[in-house]
């Protein structure tokens, strides 16, 4: 029986679990920011695309920088442009208006359909910037202070923020989020995603390489663990190179598109325990 939770289902290219499926949903039923974190390569980025996919809805990206201002993602006053105007008599400068260049999350509250507007690796911007977002967050609108004019949601946007831990975010703004931690999926469910990027991959193949990747991220000693991704890009990469399984299984072909640190790769040649798994 479908509840008016059941929106979001994921797509043919986006393998979701049961609760992140149940974490978008609440969010956009309940109307709140849906706020995702988990280790990289977990999906948080491509999640939004999935929804916009998904629900058939248009989507806008804001990437977070070290330098951003909230301010940035509502609207950008282009002062240099109106003085270069002003001094070789291009336009009327007069009108402020046409020099006030909307964000991506400018763009989402005055746009006449509903968007998903994701909010990339916000913990990457300073502490003020999460709590400087509460209001536009809340009321859905925001005010042009060089014009005077106030924009409000035409339609309210589905927002999702993810964010990798690099930073706590302050408690006002995540009591205004749904909140989903990505948990790394289990072999079985890695299984199922690699299956989507590589339908053709022989069985023993597969279990050979999900072997050999749940084994170095629990290698002692490794900085950087291999993320989804990356044992996608492996996968895709053994099978170009047309390497046989006995290969996989004696070693590890190919290791520089797992392991992206000298550390990592040290220790994984150094290791008792490879010698002894690779067979």
């Amino acid at each position: 029986m479908q509840t008016p939770f059941d929106k979001f289902a994921g797509t043919s290219r986006y393998i979701t679990s049961e609760p992140l499926r149940q974490a978008v949903n609440i969010a956009v039923a309940l109307r709140r920011p849906l706020l995702i974190k988990g280790e990289p390569g977990t999906g948080k980025t491509l999640l939004a695309s999935a929804v916009a996919e998904d629900l058939h809805l248009s989507m806008l990206t804001w990437n977070v920088k070290s330098t951003s201002k909230a301010q940035d993602g509502l609207y950008v006053y282009d002062t240099v442009q109106r003085l270069q105007d002003s001094r070789f008599g291009d336009r009327d400068v007069s009108d402020i208006r046409q020099y006030i260049r909307l964000g991506p999350l400018g763009q989402a509250l005055v746009s006449d359909e509903q968007v998903v507007l994701l909010i990339d690796e916000i913990d990457k911007a300073d502490l003020e910037f999460p709590n400087d977002l509460l209001h536009e967050l809340d009321a859905m609108q925001f005010t042009v202070t060089e014009t005077g004019d106030t924009h409000k949601a035409r339609q309210r946007p589905l927002v999702i923020i993810t964010s990798n831990a690099e930073k706590e975010l302050p408690d006002p703004f995540l009591r205004r989020c749904i909140f989903h931690f990505i948990e790394f999926p289990s072999p079985e469910l890695m299984a199922t995603i690699v299956r989507v990027h590589h339908p053709d991959l022989p069985e023993r193949l597969m279990n050979q390489c999900l072997q050999k990747f749940y084994w170095l991220r629990e290698l002692p000693g490794i900085r950087k663990r291999p993320s989804t991704s990356e044992l996608i890009d492996w996968i895709g990469a053994l099978v170009a190179a047309g390497l046989p399984l006995e290969d996989i299984q004696k070693g590890l072909p190919l290791a520089g598109a797992l392991l992206k640190k000298p550390e990592d790769l040290e220790v994984c040649a150094g290791s008792s325990r490879a010698r002894s798994t690779w067979r």
